[in-house]
């Protein structure tokens, strides 16, 4: 068995590892040179634990090569971003342009399959145009849809281990897909078809937006009523039939953030408690640089001068690289973008540098601010003093006191 995986990102890298790690030999295809190179040389580019190893085994033996093209293959998997565009509107154009470039290259009896997140009907509307360009194997090739599932920083278990659910165009793709994914995974598989697949992943990370949003309003609340949130909620989950979850600074990461429009820009009438759950967790941002800026300002009206501002995360969420969406980055650009004279020091211990922001260690930045502001919630920042003499925000629960 041979597959080829469209894409080497925070996914499509992981899940190739994971292929060939069970014997499948895999050509993984990236866009970008410098992927390809870092992945051929065994280095990665994602930060995951165990992976680098598990990449470094799999390169060595030749199971795994990288590629900036698709070669001829069993199985291609489609495993691209999908971003929207204006008016949070889905964009597949990643998904189509990664389909017709393995389109040459589809014989009778291959597989393909999309785990991109996409709208409902994406699968089908890829199939229309595989056919279109190959009429010719209409009938003779399955087409399927199977989501990922998986939480940064534990994706190689959760690869192996989580249940998938696998939908085809018909049930014999369907069932080809199924054949594929037992190769790897332990998790239970379980069948449906591509529209009701496609809606799942959708509905999944909705959910989780929706109950994400009610702890961020219960934050909202208990600020203006002055209840402690994390307190409340402890509390409040004592109940036998209670699960809320703790607020942040908002929703960040490829997932949860961009998902819940995939319904709402498609059903707009019908999604009205997804939409407004969108609405809160982007509002809440907002929310955090508000209070982040009001802080500066009265610092510099009880000390009469410009305070330092430590920034403290800028992942979307705790001991990750990850940067997507972030609401973290939202805040301190708008608290930039406020142009208050105070010295913003932007800390994230997971990244080397970043484009926009010149980055200052936690430790330092920690002892220099005036004004602390945690983000994200990372584990070096949890094991910092409860800093007496400095004014404190803490978004994201580190002390939770």
């Amino acid at each position: 068995m041979k597959a080829c995986f469209m894409g080497l990102g925070y996914i499509g890298l992981p899940t190739a590892i994971t292929a060939a790690m069970h014997g499948v030999d895999v050509i993984g295809v990236d866009i970008n040179p410098t992927v390809v190179e870092k992945t051929n040389a065994g280095q990665l580019h994602i930060i995951e634990p165990g992976l680098g190893e598990r990449l470094r085994e799999v390169t060595a033996n030749g199971k795994l090569r990288a590629s900036v093209v698709p070669e001829p293959a069993d199985a291609y998997f489609i495993v691209v971003p999908t971003p929207f565009k204006g008016n949070h509107q889905p964009d597949i154009s990643y998904v189509q342009a990664a389909t017709e470039a393995v389109v040459p290259f589809l014989k009778d009896g291959d597989l393909y399959v999309i785990e991109s997140t996409s709208p409902v009907g994406t699968t089908e509307l890829m199939a229309e145009l595989i056919f279109s360009l190959r009429p010719e194997l209409k009938g003779k090739i399955s087409i399927a849809y199977c989501p990922e599932r998986v939480l940064p920083g534990n994706v190689l278990y959760e690869l192996v281990h989580n249940d998938r659910v696998i939908g085809g165009v018909d049930d014999a793709s369907t069932a080809k897909a199924m054949d594929f994914y037992k190769r790897f995974v332990s998790g239970e598989l379980h069948a449906t078809n591509a529209r009701t697949a496609e809606m799942c992943k959708l509905t999944e990370n909705s959910s989780r937006d929706v109950q994400i949003a009610f702890a961020n309003e219960l934050s909202l609340i208990c600020d203006r009523a002055g209840i402690n949130v994390w307190d409340l909620i402890r509390l409040a989950n004592k109940h036998p039939r209670v699960n809320i979850l703790q607020p942040g600074c908002g929703v960040g990461g490829h997932c949860i953030a961009v998902d819940p429009y995939f319904i709402t820009s498609a059903f707009p009438e019908e999604s009205k408690i997804i939409a407004t759950a969108r609405h809160i967790n982007n509002y809440k941002a907002e929310w955090c640089a508000e209070k982040v800026i009001n802080a500066i300002l009265r610092f510099e009206l009880d000390n009469n001068r410009k305070p330092v501002v430590a920034m403290m995360g800028v992942a979307f969420k705790p001991d990750i690289d990850d940067l997507r969406e972030s609401p973290a980055k939202t805040i301190i650009d708008n608290v930039m973008e406020a142009r208050t004279g105070a010295e913003i020091l932007v800390s994230e211990p997971n990244v080397k540098s970043h484009p926009q922001f010149k980055l200052t260690p936690y430790a330092e930045a920690f002892d220099k601010a005036d004004i602390i502001v945690f983000l994200t919630a990372h584990t070096p920042f949890k094991q910092l003093p409860w800093p007496d003499q400095k004014k404190v925000l803490d978004f994201c629960g580190i002390f939770k006191h």
